[in-house]
C-alpha cells in the first residue's frame, strides 16, 4: 500500500506555498485601492508587443517607445525590416540602446516567424495551451520567460506572469519567493499564487509598487502598505537614519 504520509520537509513546503499564496492575495487586496483599478487592455498586437519588449531590454520604456516609433516610421511593414540590413535597422532603433545587438535579433525573429508560419503575426498563439505557446515563443532567439510572459499576457490575455526587476525585488523582500529563487524560478512560483484571470492585475500592482514605493536603493518603508508583513523592512530601517528615511503617511492610509 502506498503511504499517504508527508515527510516533514514536504509538509513544510506545502505550508510555505500556502503562506505565499495567502500573502499574494493580501498584497493584491491592499495595493488595489492605491494603484487600481487595473483593467486589462492590449496596447499592441502580439508581434508588435514582442518587438517592443525586445527594445525595452536594458533601457527605459520611454527610450524603447522612441526607438519603436522610429523603427515603424523607417520600415512601415515587418517585411521591410526583414529585407533591410542590420545596420539600417540599428540606425532606426539607436535611441533604445544596444542597437547593434537588438537589430539582428529583431530581424532574425521576424524571419523565423515568417518561415514557420507563412505570415507575420502571432495571434495564433492564443489558440494554444499556455505551456505550448510559451515554448513556441521561447524558441525564438533572445526570448526568455519575461518577454514571453509580457507577449502572452499583455497582448493575448493569457495567464502568463511576467517578472521584471521591480517585481523580482518586491517578491524577494515580501517573501513571495525565496531569497535563493532566481528570476526564472520566480515566474513559475508567482504564476500559480493567484487565479489565472488575476495575473495581469497581480503584475501591474507589484510593478507599480516596486517603482513607486519599494525602490531598489531607498525603499519608502514608512509609506508601504505591506510594511507589517515585510521581512525586509527591519533591515532597511536599521540601515538608514529613521527620521530622514521615513516619510509621513498620506491621509487615509493604513499601515
Amino acid at each position: 500500500m502506498t503511504s499517504l504520509r508527508l515527510t516533514a520537509d514536504g509538509l513544510s513546503a506545502l505550508r510555505g506555498v500556502a503562506r505565499r499564496n495567502a500573502l499574494a492575495g493580501e498584497a493584491m487586496r491592499r495595493l488595489e485601492p492605491l494603484y487600481g483599478p487595473v483593467v486589462w487592455a492590449p496596447r499592441f498586437n502580439a508581434l508588435e508587443e514582442l518587438i517592443f519588449t525586445v527594445l525595452t531590454q536594458h533601457t527605459s520604456d520611454t527610450n524603447a517607445e522612441v526607438a519603436y516609433n522610429s523603427l515603424r516610421k523607417s520600415f512601415p511593414t515587418w517585411m521591410d525590416v526583414i529585407e533591410a540590413g542590420p545596420a539600417e535597422i540599428a540606425d532606426a532603433i539607436r535611441h533604445g540602446g544596444l542597437a547593434d545587438q537588438k537589430a539582428p535579433r529583431i530581424r532574425e525573429m521576424l524571419r523565423i516567424i515568417l518561415e514557420r508560419t507563412g505570415r507575420l503575426e502571432l495571434e495564433f498563439l492564443a489558440t494554444m495551451p499556455l505551456e505550448e505557446a510559451r515554448s513556441w515563443l521561447i524558441s525564438l532567439p533572445g526570448v526568455g520567460k519575461k518577454t514571453t510572459g509580457i507577449v502572452l499576457n499583455f497582448a493575448l490575455g493569457m495567464p502568463a506572469m511576467p517578472v521584471d526587476t521591480h517585481i523580482y525585488r518586491v517578491a524577494r523582500r515580501l517573501g513571495l519567493i525565496g531569497l535563493k529563487d532566481n528570476v526564472d524560478a520566480a515566474h513559475d512560483i508567482m504564476e500559480v499564487q493567484i487565479p489565472p484571470d488575476e495575473i495581469f492585475r497581480y503584475h501591474i500592482l507589484l510593478i507599480t509598487h516596486g517603482r513607486q514605493i519599494c525602490k531598489a536603493q531607498r525603499p519608502l518603508c514608512g509609506e508601504c502598505l505591506m510594511a507589517d508583513l515585510c521581512a525586509a523592512k527591519s533591515v532597511f530601517m536599521r540601515a538608514f537614519d529613521a527620521p530622514k528615511y521615513r516619510r509621513p503617511v498620506r491621509a487615509g492610509q493604513t499601515l
